[in-house]
């Protein structure tokens, strides 16, 4: 025992030095724990293989892992991504997989290897992706949020994968093995949601009283759902997503999450460390060469589909450049789909590495795509133009020269409109979500559609007639050019912007703007006004609610509730 304990602790410490340097090259850890696997396995030391416990530790990772995302797919997901995330998703998971398997069957691979490499291609890294979103400020722009639904779809499509797998793995007879799986896997289901309804919501509360008890409890609850999906004959896997979706609809959902994280973190290195330890310097002689050819596909043709399908959707080319960038890499559910086949013995261990080195490929090169995609789109938009309808790129007519223009409609831009209407001050809308312009239109709101990086569209604005221009994007770049070239072309006009942090706010006021709005500051100031009118008096505080209620509901008719979104 104390010799596990001992060689477990080393293979933390070697983790530790490999994350340590992937910290500096600003990589994901992911790829930490992958190369510390291969300097720990045959390929080097040949030191981890030897540890039982690593399996089982790399179970718990993945159960962890698929029950924190289960928890994240409530049933007001699908409503949230947004219908661009749901065909533009489709779209890219069927036009890849088509891809990559012809690509496969040229390499000589079989056909069912073939069709096992074609699906892990399409899906991305919902972990790395979302939290490289988080780093850059970006969830709550618009191809962020795209993202995160192509995200959705995907994990979605994932988990149907998953089911088929682990009905495949049961042997027998193809259609009864499959229609027997999907019998006890639903009967199980409708009896998990009857115990959720009418039973876990009578206790959750009691559960809450205690963090503890809540965190043991949240730990029973997914590990116990997962083994009664194993002992029918299902996967590990599909019984922790479950488990996750259960919970999804709970008022701890969050509170959940949080705690078992942690746990999450710490078991999910045992996963990528076998991955890793798995790939042998035989093996890696005879898939290096389909690992480049699969990351070209990857790293270039995932991008230029995406693209494709939102640029025939109506989006600006710096919104379908930005959203395809993030899908430049294969993730997690790649990963476990792969081992998985592996496990029940439809593919060779060769495809395993293989999948794991076009992994460390593109997860690397993508990570700096993602993290520098402004500065790469800047280089390249020029060349991006035929990813844009041409109605997008024609010159805008405006019938009336608007006192103010608004630049992105989004939650705060709502509000800003609606003091406009008071003041009666004349204005125009301009956003670059063709959805969001449609719905404006339809409530005869003057509003044109495009991108405010983009030349023709500025060149069609009045800018030298404006009193005001107010930008609620959240883009530091972006606003920086919006107040340079409204200074340069009407000085007078009243320049207000939107800054994520301090830093951002205060170089903006270095480029003249007229005044920056930091969201995250202001409802502490909100608050401190607030205090200093009413005071303690009890009514003042009553009014304040009555009208706060009153847009709250108004917003939610709206569509505008705040989407929760992990920030890993």
């Amino acid at each position: 025992m104390a010799g596990v304990f001992v060689q477990i602790s080393l293979v933390i410490l070697v983790v530790l030095g490999v994350s340590l340097v992937m910290r500096i090259l600003r990589q994901p850890l992911i790829i930490g724990y992958i190369l510390s696997g291969i300097i720990l396995g045959p390929f080097f030391l040949g030191f981890l293989p030897g540890i039982e416990a690593i399996d089982v530790f790399s179970e718990f990772g993945i159960a962890f892992l698929l029950f924190i995302m289960g928890l994240y797919l409530s049933p007001k997901v699908i409503k949230e991504v947004g219908k661009v995330s749901v065909i533009a998703g489709l779209g890219q998971i069927f036009l890849t997989a088509l891809i990559g398997y012809l690509i496969s069957i040229l390499l000589s691979f079989s056909i069912i290897t073939s069709l096992y490499i074609a699906i892990v291609l399409t899906f991305s890294s919902t972990i790395i992706i979302l939290k490289l979103l988080s780093d850059k400020n970006d969830l709550e722009n618009l191809y962020g949020k795209i993202s995160i639904g192509f995200l959705l779809v995907q994990d979605f499509i994932a988990i149907i994968v998953l089911i088929f797998i682990s009905s495949l793995s049961s042997g027998g007879d193809f259609f009864s093995s499959i229609g027997l799986t999907l019998l006890k896997g639903t009967a199980l289901v409708l009896i998990l949601v009857l115990i959720s309804v009418y039973v876990l919501s009578r206790f959750q509360n009691f559960f809450a009283k205690s963090q503890e008890l809540l965190f043991v409890f949240s730990i029973a609850w997914g590990l116990g759902i997962a083994s009664a999906f194993y002992y029918i004959g299902l996967s590990i896997e599909i019984g922790a997503l479950v488990a996750g979706v259960l919970l999804s609809v709970s008022p701890y959902q969050l509170e959940i999450s949080s705690k078992l994280k942690p746990l999450r973190d710490f078991f999910i290195i045992y996963f990528f460390l076998l991955l890793g330890a798995q790939m042998t310097i035989n093996n890696i002689n005879t898939v290096i060469v389909p690992a480049v050819v699969l990351s070209i596909l990857i790293l270039i043709g995932k991008p230029f589909i995406v693209m494709s399908l939102m640029g025939f959707s109506g989006f600006t080319k710096k919104t379908s450049f930005l959203t395809a960038l993030t899908t430049t890499q294969i993730g997690e559910f790649s990963l476990i789909i792969i081992a998985l086949g592996a496990k029940v013995g439809h593919i060779p261990n060769e495809i395993l590495s293989l999948i794991t080195l076009t992994s460390l490929f593109t997860i690397a090169i993508s990570t700096y795509l993602v993290l520098y995609s402004n500065k790469l789109y800047f280089k390249f938009s020029r060349y991006l133009s035929i990813f844009e309808k041409k109605e997008v790129r024609e010159k805008i007519e405006i019938k009336e020269d608007p006192d103010v223009i608004l630049l992105g409609y989004n939650r705060i831009g709502f509000g800003i409109l609606n003091s406009l209407k008071k003041i009666k001050k004349s204005y125009l809308v301009v956003d670059f979500n063709p959805e969001t312009i449609a719905d404006l239109n339809k409530l005869k709101i003057p509003a044109i559609y495009g991108d405010v990086e983009d030349d023709a569209l500025i060149k069609s604005l009045p800018l030298d007639k404006i009193k005001m221009a107010i930008s609620t994007i959240p883009d530091f770049e972006t606003n920086k050019f919006i107040v340079e070239t409204i200074k340069r072309v009407n000085p007078k006009a009243i320049v207000i912007l939107r800054a994520h942090t301090i830093e951002d706010a205060l170089n903006l006021y270095k480029k003249k703007a007229d005044y920056v709005l930091t969201p995250y500051f202001l409802g502490g100031e909100y608050l401190a006004n607030m205090l200093s009118e009413e005071k303690t008096d009890e009514h003042g505080y009553k009014k304040e609610k009555e009208k706060h209620i009153k847009m709250l509901f108004e917003r939610l008719k709206k569509g505008q509730e705040h989407p929760d979104v992990e920030k890993n």
